[in-house]
């Protein structure tokens, strides 16, 4: 079969380990196998309708199908062509729905094959409970976890011999020799064990050996590059603690290993920022219990992060019985299997659960559905395409797009909200409106307009209920205002009505909005003091006000490498109580008076 074209559009690029995202850049997309297509179908719409309601028809995703699973197989003769594969290294962003695994020989797993493929090695999985979704816990909404599930080794490399195989046979006979302590552990690895048993339960002599074996790698290079990931998410992000989350009290060499490793590369590349319970470990030998928590108290009190650990079957139990108490979790494949869809069904299921598979020291991601293809109900337009519709917005975080992402989460919630849903959630919620696939997907583009406004809003340029510019991510070092800022800030347009930004305002707890820049580029600021001296005291008319009648320009920056002192300095002399911080040119947070204050506070 001929390939398919590729559409007029811009590739993604990495520069300085970045992502370099255009306004109309390609994106690859499988619509999936069974169910696939008919969520597909409703996603590829919310997401359209997010990008070109929050930038105005600026940026648009041009989507360029490539194949795999059971559209492949019957065009291809591929399961997984190499075509698909190659456009998933070159536009480095894709999205695909849920595949079949094929039967037989061959590939094992579509999905796993392109993770090893792109060396996809973090798993994310993201895991939150949306109001009005029904849940089985009595407390959902204190779930809000985000699993770093390693992709690429334990026993997901698919290292396997089916028992009585000459590869089986041969790595048993190796064992014996090489291993003989070891290979006695193997219960029925002789045919004398076996025929013993059998005599044991009255059976007869079989006179051979069924035993099926498997590799688990796994390596300190593999779990430095998740670790890593995982905690430069809980330091851009603000998390207040990171799991590694094993099995080694049993599992000693591997398991054991990931948490060892995970603790070493922890304080050895994030010691700043972090305080690790091998350390509270060391205090407490060397200096009695009591010493080790105060100093774990000093260092969460100064704003490190806690990493800790906890063996795989505990914290099944206590994510359901204390979820508050786990934040990030970093984790090997088979434990992050478990783990992930056990809180799935903790906050409506795994119809609504995301997940994306990145590398990002190459900046390959694939976001894709986390659920399989129920062909019983394909082409039926009734599944739930919530866990594609919210990994398209993971998609579009990582991306950097945060506005239009803000608009899905936004329109979902309404929409769930107001308890039109599918059948999943219908039969266990009462009084909700059962619609289809695609009617939740008009739901949800209906209320993208009522979260940006109603009609008579739609003549300014106000783009979103929560503007948050891309969250920086570079770290930068202690006592400097890049490592205590607030990351992110909300932006709105000069044409936006006062009366919009002082609820959003209000809403998200802030007292400040920036304000984009106006015909000769220029940023402003509106702050609380802005709206009471203008408009409070002037005694104006707050309905017909617009932000640029009352904002502050230009708007005073500094940068993330100076100083607390220099920043306290320049907020002194100037008689201001926050300041933005910016980036080449490009507001990235913003710093006030009481942070400086309470970390002068807090360290003392």
């Amino acid at each position: 079969m001929p390939k398919r074209p590729i559409p007029a559009g811009e590739t993604i690029t990495l520069k300085d380990g970045k992502l370099i995202v255009p306004d109309r850049p390609i994106v690859p997309f499988v619509e999936g196998d069974g169910t696939g297509r008919d969520i597909w179908r409703a996603t590829v719409r919310v997401l359209d309708a997010a990008v070109a309601k929050a930038y105005g028809g600026t940026r648009q995703i041009v989507w360029h199908e490539v194949l795999a699973g059971e559209k492949a197989f019957r065009e291809t003769d591929n399961w997984l062509p190499d075509e698909t594969v190659a456009a998933f290294r070159q536009y480095l962003v894709g999205i695909k729905g849920p595949l079949t695994t094929p039967i037989g020989g061959g590939i094992r797993s579509l999905n796993v094959a392109l993770r090893q493929l792109l060396d996809l090695y973090v798993c994310l999985r993201p895991v939150r409970h949306f109001p009005g979704v029904p849940s089985p816990v009595r407390a959902p909404e204190k779930v809000d976890m985000v699993i770093f599930r390693e992709n690429t080794e334990d026993i997901y490399t698919g290292i396997e011999y089916r028992a009585g195989t000459p590869e089986a046979e041969h790595i048993l006979q190796f064992f014996a020799e090489a291993y003989p302590k070891d290979f006695a552990k193997i219960r029925f690895g002789t045919a004398a064990k076996t025929d013993e048993f059998l005599g044991m339960i009255g059976a007869p002599a079989e006179q051979k050996v069924e035993v099926g074996l498997g590799l688990k790698p796994v390596s300190r290079l593999g779990t430095e590059r998740l670790v890593g990931a995982a905690i430069q998410y809980a330091i851009n992000f603000e998390r207040k603690s990171v799991t590694l989350v094993h099995k080694g009290n049993i599992q000693k060499f591997t398991e054991g290993a990931f948490r060892d490793w995970g603790y070493e590369y922890a304080e050895r590349a994030f010691g700043d920022y972090v305080y690790t319970w091998a350390q509270w470990e060391r205090t407490k030998a060397a200096a009695g219990e009591g010493a080790a928590n105060a100093e774990q108290h000093a260092a969460l009190e100064a704003g490190k992060i806690l990493v800790k650990d906890a063996i795989s079957d505990i914290a099944l139990q206590q994510v359901l019985t204390r979820p508050d108490e786990f934040d990030v979790i970093a984790t090997l494949n088979l434990n992050g299997d478990y783990l992930s869809d056990a809180l799935a069904a903790q906050v409506g299921g795994i119809g609504i659960a995301p997940g994306g598979n990145i590398n990002y020291v190459t900046g390959h991601a694939i976001f894709e559905a986390t659920h399989g293809t129920a062909p019983k109900y394909a082409d039926l337009d009734q599944v739930n395409p919530g866990s594609v519709i919210l990994s398209g917005d993971m998609m579009l975080r990582y991306m950097g797009w945060i506005e239009a992402a803000d608009l899905i989460i936004a329109a979902l919630e309404r929409t769930i909200g107001q308890k039109i849903v599918t059948y999943d959630f219908a039969r266990l919620m009462q009084g909700a409106k059962k619609v289809k696939t695609s009617e939740f997907a008009d739901a949800m583009i209906t209320n993208m307009d009522r979260v940006l406004g109603d009609d008579e809003r739609e003549s300014h340029h106000a783009v979103g209920p929560d503007l948050v510019r891309p969250v920086e991510v570079a770290p930068y070092p202690r006592l400097t205002v890049g490592a205590l800022m607030t990351r992110g800030v909300v932006a709105v347009s000069g044409s936006a009505p006062v009366s919009d930004t002082t609820h959003l305002m209000r809403s998200r707890g802030i007292t400040s909005v920036v304000v984009e820049p106006d015909g000769s580029g220029t940023w402003g600021i509106m702050t609380m003091r802005d709206v009471l001296k203008k408009i409070v005291l002037e005694e104006r008319d707050l309905g017909g006000a617009t932000v640029e009648a009352i904002a502050t320009r230009p708007l005073i920056t500094v940068s993330p490498d100076l100083t607390l002192k220099e920043c306290a300095s320049l907020m002194i002399e100037r008689n201001i109580r926050r300041v933005v911080v910016a980036r080449d040119g490009e507001p990235i947070g913003i710093i006030s008076e009481t942070d400086i204050f309470r970390f002068v506070e807090e360290g003392n």
